[in-house]
């Protein structure tokens, strides 16, 4: 993108919002600066601005007060071509969805976009850290059902992972703290939204938590992951239905299936690559843990007090 689109893009933004109206002063009650801070525009690449005659505005303080609220916020060009080549539903998800930011002893700290949760830079300048889970299902041969994420997403698009990963939202029914109910309820909504796995055949009470994991991967030079990962296990026969937006592929592995994908990945072959907290919980928990779904032993499993930092 060059410098001239850029600013050109910039000045169409300010006539279309009429930024000549902004007063000097971006105090809260300004109609625009809520725009601003929820945004933070940090999609938008930095850039400078003068009071020429070419410039949508001659108030050379409106637009300085505006530059210095839109130029720190990301300073590279990458998110910028990023976003625009994003899919447009996972682009409506990454600005909609607030995620929960917690501290490393998982203590609510405060909200925030999906998007900035998932900029790498705001990760590390930030220490943003945010609440997830993964969901392990088996079905009654104690088979575990992964998936492919979607080409479109923007984490890890492609790889193998676990049944279900996601977050649970800044939302009421997924704040509950009390039996990690905020917790189960977001993961029976998500695996309705990527798998068409009705409620009824994943009751929350089923979901049973093994235990929790922080860690931290980068994705690509602009994406990455920073979350305290709740760990839940269900044994449950259902019907999937993929949501394409979500998910390329399904399938049941045994734990020979599953080894067999391991050293594939390992080895190169076939292009095959795993989720980052896919393998951390493999290397570390998933097949002693497979031994108690079999034996029908999980809460012996269950671990919850600790908090295994795998950074």
């Amino acid at each position: 993108m060059s410098s001239t689109l850029t600013t050109s893009y910039f000045q169409t933004i300010l006539k279309r919002i009429s930024v000549c109206s902004l007063p000097s002063s971006t105090s809260s009650s300004n109609s625009l600066y809520p725009i601003l801070l929820k945004h933070k525009f940090s999609s938008f690449p930095s850039v400078s601005f003068s009071s020429s005659a070419s410039s949508p505005c001659s108030n050379s303080t409106t637009l300085a007060a505006f530059s210095s609220i839109a130029a720190p916020s990301f300073s590279s060009m990458g998110a910028a071509v990023t976003d625009s080549a994003m899919d447009a539903v996972q682009r409506r998800l990454m600005f909609e969805d607030e995620c929960i930011l917690v501290d490393e002893n998982d203590h609510v700290v405060g909200h925030d976009t999906k998007y900035n949760c998932h900029l790498m830079e705001k990760i590390e300048s930030e220490n943003l850290l945010h609440r997830a889970f993964s969901v392990f299902l088996f079905n009654s041969k104690f088979e575990l059902l992964l998936q492919q994420r979607s080409a479109t997403k923007v984490t890890f698009p492609l790889v193998w992972t676990n049944t279900c990963c996601s977050h649970p939202l800044y939302r009421e029914s997924e704040l509950i703290e009390e039996n990690v109910l905020g917790v189960r309820n977001a993961a029976q909504r998500k695996l309705l939204d990527e798998l068409g796995i009705v409620a009824e055949d994943v009751p929350v009470d089923e979901f049973m938590p093994l235990g929790r994991m922080l860690y931290k991967a980068p994705s690509d030079g602009i994406w990455g992951e920073h979350e305290l990962d709740y760990l839940l296990f269900i044994v449950r026969d259902v019907k999937v239905n993929p949501n394409p937006d979500e998910v390329a592929d399904v399938k049941y592995m045994t734990r020979d299936d599953l080894k067999e994908l391991l050293r594939k990945a390992d080895a190169g072959e076939e292009g095959l690559k795993l989720s980052p907290w896919f393998r951390l919980v493999v290397d570390n928990f998933l097949f002693k843990w497979w031994d108690h779904v079999e034996k029908g032993t999980l809460l012996e499993a269950a671990d919850m007090k600790t908090i295994h930092k795998l950074i």
